[in-house]
Formats: structure tokens, sequence, C-alpha cells
């Protein structure tokens, strides 16, 4: 049956999923599925046609988009991804960006670049500490240090200049590794850019189209050239220290040079942004990385070949200092990226109270004050949502995203370097007797980075007791007034399963509040990291602690000890969080987020930071849309979650005449609650906007008041309240009680579960909304 002309009234349901990595089966809500479409990392899948209840309500066509293996994949790749964790975050960084900029926009990613420079040349310091400096300078000349180590006692002995070169093909292997991590994936998902998606006119619309930019291949060429420079200069200021010569000297210029001419490119927006490809365009980035890679075994021939006798020492000379070099490098652009970013906000914020003053009053007022729902005199949802009338949000990370998210990857790289090389210098000093003087340690400036990690952390774990204390009561008093609002008729015995939904409500309400402790932490970092001057000058954190608060610096070094410890059950925490994310759907909807929302974002600061998934599954997925629209089909879209944001995107790329088949459904959606206040240069109240009307307002928006991650979109009244904003946007949210009751169902002995933020395809409002969508998409003008 059809209502016009190869019109057909076939609508088809094609569900994304979330965070969650549900099979198919599970999505689809049926037991035996088959996939019509892509391949095991992603694809789509169906009921199968010869069973019972393979359609959907009033016989919609069920579809399901599996997406979950794309940034996730073997327990390989999944470890990967723990590796750079700290790249990944400072490539978020990037994305965190105010909303209007403004002349700050250069500038902060300018530093956000610089930023994950710094976390390259870290990286490679790290493993020359530990193959250079700790094994080639200060263990193997030690005989007390080789006994009871075959692999390592073949080099005692040899020329230092020789250890050196060959153990400096640790580090040249290890940056070789992660260049090799950032080159494969890039591979994987080229072959499903498409010419047929559109760009709309805002830049969330372009998510997919920038990760296999060229823009990722240049800053990956100056990434490993500053790499493999860092390696080849302090090899050299090794050399010139213990005795200089020409050759050595010459090199040490001419690569400083070229991390110098590395560093000015990076900073040429226009050079690394350009969508031209081309030897012209391409030409100088890829120099500096054949000339690092030329002038690296030149260095260690030189090294390992230069005659002059090494001079003895504590340490591989210069090393130390192009440690805490780096790091106070660090902080400054962090201090740099703080005040850009402050700029930024207040200019945003400018912006938009303009803006506001020229829309129409009432609604926005009525968020501003509260007018949203029955309570009265407690914290009501619009604040402890964080949403203020300026639609920016009064949460402390609201517009200061980028320093925030880029101080905790540089502080989890500095101490997880630290870590590592404090750990194999324990290794190493095996026979060092308790409260002596390390014959084999670290630089001073990795212990008063593990220093600052302890204190960061401690202030976390005191700004989280207070907060939580401090909070609570608000927190139960909304919830409590909630509740009572949606079972004024509850029983007595329904008490405990009230107790219940009030603490999934409190915690759901605690969302907001994290920002404040990772405000907590980046502040620590940030003031802290400077303390690195201090190793410098030979000043170690006992001393100083002992000579300001007389507390003993042995007191000071055991709590160094446990902080070391503290770093190295974080690291395993993510180790096993890498493994079980992607196969233990409870683990996954915890950690699944940190990785689903890091991976979603293009590499534009840090080439060696995960692929971007969306490369793949947007593209895909608007292929997709598009083939049903072409068959004459209407598409409902819905999105759980995750998938919610990967429809908006989809969406902003379709063409105009397919968006006339759509309708969407978004349930448990981060697109307000999560990614308008962390990214609100990408998704703000104009977004959104151009989603509604690209669907022509066939959109309805599912949340619950139990759910911690997703929200409401446009307006958060309750039912039987008007919508606080106006005209069709003001109908897009449903509040959905949760759980629908309190009391076990007839013929059952347990009442209905808390959903929560899991995608609850089996309650039955949900269906009532799809066949709802379903109704308005056969209805709609031809």
């Amino acid at each position: 049956m059809t209502s016009g002309p190869g019109i057909s009234e076939n609508v088809v349901e094609l569900r994304v999923h979330g965070v969650s990595g549900a099979q198919a089966e599970q999505i689809l809500g049926r037991p035996h599925s088959h996939q019509v479409a892509g391949d095991g990392s992603g694809g789509f899948f169906r009921p199968r046609a010869e069973y019972p209840d393979a359609k959907g309500p009033t016989g919609v066509t069920l579809e399901a988009y599996r997406w979950s293996d794309l940034p996730s994949g073997t327990v390989v790749r999944t470890l990967s991804l723990v590796f750079l964790l700290p790249f990944m975050l400072c490539n978020v960084a990037i994305w965190m960006r105010p909303a209007h900029p403004g002349s700050t926009g250069a500038g902060l990613k300018a530093v956000c670049r610089l930023l994950a420079l710094s976390l390259t040349v870290l990286y490679v310091l790290t493993a020359m500490g530990v193959a250079l400096d700790l094994v080639a300078w200060r263990c193997l000349p030690k005989p007390e240090c080789l006994a009871g180590r075959p692999w390592l006692s073949w080099l005692g002995g040899r020329p230092t200049g020789l250890t050196l070169a060959v153990l400096a093909l640790l580090p040249a292997a290890a940056l070789g590794l992660v260049w090799r991590l950032g080159v494969r994936p890039g591979r994987k998902f080229d072959a499903f850019r498409t010419p047929t998606l559109s760009t709309g006119r805002h830049q969330l619309s372009a998510v997919a189209q920038w990760d296999s930019a060229p823009m990722v291949g240049r800053l990956r060429s100056l990434h490993v050239a500053v790499g493999f420079a860092t390696l080849g200069l302090g090899l050299l200021t090794a050399r010139v220290a213990a005795g200089a010569s020409v050759v050595s000297v010459a090199l040490t210029v001419v690569t400083g040079v070229v991390l110098t001419a590395c560093v000015a490119v990076i900073c040429t927006h226009r050079l690394i942004d350009t969508q031209l490809t081309g030897r012209r365009v391409d030409r100088l980035p890829g120099w500096l990385r054949t000339a690092a890679c030329v002038l690296t075994p030149l260095t260690l021939v030189v090294v390992a070949a230069d005659p002059t006798p090494w001079q003895p020492g504590d340490g591989l000379p210069g090393y130390a200092r192009m440690v805490g070099l780096v790091i106070v490098a660090q902080s400054m652009l962090l201090f740099a990226l703080a005040a850009v970013a402050l700029a930024g906000r207040r200019r945003a914020r400018t912006a938009a109270r303009r803006s506001l003053a020229d829309t129409t009053p009432g609604s926005s007022q009525d968020v501003a004050t509260g007018n949203i729902g029955w309570i009265d005199g407690v914290e009501n949802d619009e604040v402890h949502r964080g949403f203020g009338c300026d639609g920016l949000g009064s949460g402390p990370l609201q517009g200061l995203g980028a320093p925030v998210i880029a101080a905790g990857a540089t502080g989890l790289a500095v101490a997880t370097s630290a870590d590592l090389v404090y750990r194999v210098a324990d290794l190493l000093n095996r026979r060092a007797s308790a409260g002596m003087e390390r014959g084999i340690g670290p630089p001073l400036g990795f212990k008063w980075s593990i220093f600052v990690f302890l204190v960061a952390a401690a202030a976390v774990a005191l700004g989280a007791a207070v907060v939580t204390l401090a909070s609570r009561p608000a927190r139960v008093r909304t919830a409590r007034a909630t509740l009572t609002h949606d079972f004024p008729d509850a029983p007595p015995a329904a008490g405990f399963r009230l107790r219940q939904i009030e603490r999934a409500m409190a915690r759901a309400r605690f969302t907001e509040r994290l920002e404040l402790l990772t405000v907590v932490y980046a502040g620590v970092v940030i003031v802290g990291m400077p303390t690195s001057l201090l190793g410098m000058l030979d000043l170690a954190p006992g001393q100083v602690v002992e000579r300001f608060t007389r507390l003993p610096a042995a007191a000071t070094d055991f709590a160094i000890q446990l902080g070391s410890l503290a770093i190295s059950a974080v690291v395993f925490a993510l180790f096993v969080g890498g493994i079980f994310a992607y196969r233990t759907a409870e683990f996954r909807r915890y950690v699944g987020v940190l990785w689903d929302l890091g991976t979603f974002w293009p590499r534009a600061a840090h080439p060696f930071a995960p692929p971007c998934y969306a490369a793949r599954a947007v593209p895909e997925l608007g292929r997709r849309i598009i083939y049903h629209a072409e068959q004459g089909r209407g598409v409902l879209l819905a999105g759980h979650s995750h998938g919610s944001v990967l429809l908006a995107a989809t969406l902003l790329q379709l063409p105009p005449h397919v968006c006339g088949r759509l309708a969407l459904l978004t349930y448990g959606s981060p697109l307000r609650r999560l990614y308008a206040r962390l990214f609100p240069a990408y998704v703000d109240d104009q977004v959104l906007r151009e989603v509604g009307e690209r669907v022509n307002w066939r959109w309805v928006n599912l949340w619950r008041d139990t759910d911690p991650i997703g929200g409401w979109i446009f307006s958060p009244h309750r039912p039987g309240r008007q919508p606080v904003t106006p005209g069709p946007a003001g109908h897009v949210d449903r509040r959905l009680r949760d759980p629908w009751d309190v009391v076990p169902p007839p013929g059952d002995s347990v009442p209905p579960p808390i959903i929560g933020h899991w995608p609850g395809e089996e309650d039955p409002r949900l269906a009532a909304t799809v066949a709802d969508l379903a109704r308005r998409l056969r209805d709609r003008p031809r």
C-alpha cells in the first residue's frame, strides 16, 4: 500500500547503540539476527525473517548498526589505547575551545599542538631515561648491577659510546612503534570516505571528514621528526659535555635547527590545516622528517666512534636538564592555554548574552529562574544540570575544558613517565639499603613529578569527600521531591524500593559535580609542575618539605614511594580496563565512555592519538540511510547514548531530499548534558536546532532522572507542565518516570527495574514513541 507515486509506506527503524557495546540481538531485542551490510568491525543487522516477531511496533522493519568494535577491536589494539591515553586526551582538548573564540582560536590551537608535541618529546625522553640514563650510563659500569643479569652483562665492559649507541635503538624503536600505530588505523578507514555526503553550516558536520585529511600526515611527520631530533640531541648533548668535537658540535647545531623548524611549522596553521595535497604542500614536513631520520643514524655512528674519553658522572650528561626544561615548558604552555581559554570564555559569554537579549522573552527567563517543575525551595532540575539562561552552563569546566583536559593529559603523561623510570631504577638498584642514598636513581625532576601527582591525588580525594557531603542534602532533597510527585500513592511496603530509586537519582545528579574535581586536579598539576626546576637545582622533595614544614624527609620519601605505587596501580587499572571494557558490558558502561568520547574526535592535535572511528561510522551510516531513502522507505533513526551523537553528525551531512524521509528518536542522549558543555564550539543550541529542522522536527528525546549521562535537549519540563522553550523545539523532550512503578506488576514478584542509562528497549513507552514517530513519517506531506 502506498500513499503516493513511488513512495513506500515501509519504515525502517535504524537503531544505533551507545557505549554499552551490546550484541546485535540485544540491540534489536530479538534472539536471532543476521548481518545485511558491513563487516566484523561495524555493520548492519536485522532479525531473521523466518522467525516470528521480526517486525517492530506498527510493522516497522528493525535494523541495527553495531559500531562497538571500531574504537576497540583486538586486545592488542585496546592495550594500545591505554598507552596512547595521554595523546588522546591532549587531542580532545583542542576540540574543547569556547563557542566564540575570536582571535584566541588560533592561539589555542597553537598551544594545544605545542603541548601535544611536548608529549611526544616526553615519551622519547622516558625511553631514553630507561635505556640510556639508567641502564647504559648508571648500571653497565657497575659490576654489582650486572651480576645475575645475563641480558645486560654482555654489554658490560664495552666502550661507553658504543653502549649508548646500541641502547639508543630502544627509544628509536619505541618511537617507531607509535609511528606505526598512528599510520595503520588511518588506512583502515580511508575506504569509507564518500563524496555523497554534504557539509552543513556547523563544524560538527565535518567530523567524519577530518581524520583522514592530509593534516594528520603532516602532524605525524613533524612529531616523528621531533622525536628523532630529541633522541639525537640527547646523545649529542652528552657527547659534547664529555668532550666536544667539530663533528659532534655540527650535528648538534643541525639537529637543533631541525627541532626549531618543526616547532615553527607546527604553529603555521595555514600549512598544517590546508586541504590541498601534493608535493609542494607536504614537502616541508616531509623534509624535516627525512632530515631527522637521516641525522639519527649519523649521530649513533658519531657517538659510538668518537675517541674522546667520556667523563664519569651522576647521570647521563644533560639528561636531567632536558627533562626539567620539558616539564617547565609544559607548565608554561598550560598557563598560556588557561589564559587563552579564559579570554575566549569571556568573549563567548558576552556574545551569548547579546544573543539572548535579542530572543523572545519568557522561555529563557523560565529556565533562568527555575520555573520548570513542581519543586519549590529545593535544587531544581536546571540548577543540578548546570545550565543557565545564557545557554553556556554554570559549571566550572564550561569554556575551560581545553586547559583542564590538557593538564590532565600532561599530568598523566609526566606521572606515568616518572613512575616508569622510578620503577626501573628500583629494579636496577636492588642492593641499595633502606635509608641510604640510591646508587641508581631517576632524575630529581621525576621525583618532583611523583610528588605533585601525590598532592593532586590527595586534593582530589579530599575534594571528592567535601563535594559529596556538601551536595548530598540538595541531591537527596530533589530526589525525594521528584519521588513524591512520581509516586504519590506508593504503599508503605514500597519504602525500600523508593529509597533505592532515591539513591539512584541522587547519584545521577553527581555527574556535574565531577567537573569541580577535574578543575582541582588540573589546578594542582599546573601549579605543581614548575617544581621540576627545584630538581634542576639538585633539591629533593624531602629536603624542601622538611625545610618549610619540619616534616622529616624520610616521611616525604615514603610518601613518594606510595605515590609511585599509586601510579603503578592506575596504569594496571588502565590495562585491566582496556582489556575488559569491550568484553564486559557492565565494565564497558563506565570505562567505555572515556574511549568512545575521546576517539570520536579527529586527530587535530596529536597524530599518535587513537584513530577517529567516526571517520568510518558517520559515512557508513550516511550511505545506509541514503540507500533506504532511495528505495522509497522512511527511516526512523533511533540513537541511544553516544549513538545519538553519531546520528546528529550524520544528519548534518545528509542531502535535504533524504532528510525529508527521516525521523529521529534519541534516548539517554549526552548531546546537551555533556557535549554542549564540553564542546560548546561544536554542539550548541544552533546545531541542535538545525538537526531538528532537518528532520522537520520529527524528533523525540526521552530522558530519565536516574540517568547519570543522558538528559534533556531543549526543554527540561515535566509531564503536565508547559515547555520552557517555545516552538517545535519545546516538544522534543519527554521525561520518562523511572522506574515506571515501585510495586511488582500482576503476575510478577519483583518491581520493575531502574533503567538509568541503559537503553531499555523493552520499555513499552519507548515502543509507543516509535509507533508515534512511524505514524508521523507515514503521514508526512509528499
